[in-house]
């Protein structure tokens, strides 16, 4: 049976990878897109991810959620995914979104849905902790969370922080401590799904999918920064769809994993016990290693079944 799925982003250059390397995937029925402000405004996130539904042919309802975090506000990223979020790729509109907003659709999912749902995470935790914490119990109808977010080592969102994690660390901390499966997909697992010129060509000999094709003009806008020394762009968020498409692509690690709440420079920053030097009950699953080579033909060949 294929794993019933609710996925949170906020389109977003690898969002729009994640997006439909899910759709494209039979192992996994996608029950709801929820979307939040994030990479770039809910003005943009939100129409972003109704045209990726439309592109893929998909009939799968889209709320619109949160524009802001529990505090503060969101710090968008458009020097990476540009000003509308796609890297100023156009693509045709989508339809009109679902009534109601993303949480609420959330908590009736997992009220109504016949089995556990899978909650995966690529954007700010904004719209799933929003749910969580005005229902609690619906935690226990979460399967698991996956979430895109976090770093053991450096961010890159500050030198602390990875961008979902700084975004929103008090949504993040409510998720660690919902009591549910959490697993975490960081910077330092998504460096491995390093998106270079090479691999970005050979994606586009994969078929003729225009929506491949598009997802290839849209990567092809992203800039190669320092951090890779200017040989590449990581695809962060499929990372979280391909864990539960082929997990014998991950090497993993339990851990206890705490979010920093304070106002300095440490906000966001995603503090994880993989050597278990605290020696506290583990609160998440934390992928480590990726199969990068394998990764890409995994999305070559999903991509491809799209129209």
């Amino acid at each position: 049976m294929a794993t019933p799925i609710i996925l949170d982003c906020d389109p977003g250059t690898d969002d729009a990878f994640a997006l439909l390397l899910a759709l494209a995937s039979p192992e996994l029925e996608v029950l709801a897109v929820t979307v939040a402000g994030g990479n770039v405004g809910l003005e943009c996130t939100l129409p972003n991810a109704l045209a990726l539904v439309a592109l893929a042919e998909a009939n799968v309802p889209v709320y619109a959620g949160a524009d802001r975090p529990l505090l503060g506000a969101f710090v968008n990223e458009t020097r990476v995914h540009g000003v509308d979020g796609l890297g100023g790729i156009g693509l045709p509109a989508g339809g009109a979104a679902a009534s109601g907003v993303a949480a609420d659709a959330i908590r009736a999912i997992l009220r109504s849905a016949p089995r556990r749902v899978t909650l995966v995470g690529i954007a700010p935790a904004t719209n799933l902790a929003l749910a969580l914490m005005t229902e609690p119990s619906l935690a226990d109808r979460a399967e698991q969370i996956v979430l895109m977010t976090g770093a053991w080592g450096e961010g890159n969102a500050t030198p602390a922080a990875e961008f979902n994690a700084l975004n929103d660390p008090e949504a993040l901390a409510v998720l660690l401590a919902c009591g549910r499966p959490v697993v975490l997909v960081t910077l330092n697992l998504t460096a491995q799904a390093l998106c270079t010129t090479e691999r970005l060509a050979v994606l586009r000999r994969a078929g003729t999918s225009q929506c491949l094709a598009r997802l290839c003009d849209i990567q092809a806008t992203v800039p190669f920064g320092p951090r890779f020394g200017g040989t590449g762009a990581a695809l962060h968020d499929p990372c979280a769809v391909a864990w539960l498409l082929r997990p014998d692509l991950f090497t993993t690690r339990a851990c206890t994993v705490s979010v920093d709440l304070g106002p300095g420079p440490c906000r966001g920053r995603t503090v994880i016990d993989r050597w278990n030097r605290w020696g506290l009950p583990h609160n998440a699953t934390v992928l480590e290693t990726l199969h990068g080579d394998a990764f890409f033909a995994l999305l070559g060949e999903r991509l491809t079944r799209l129209p």
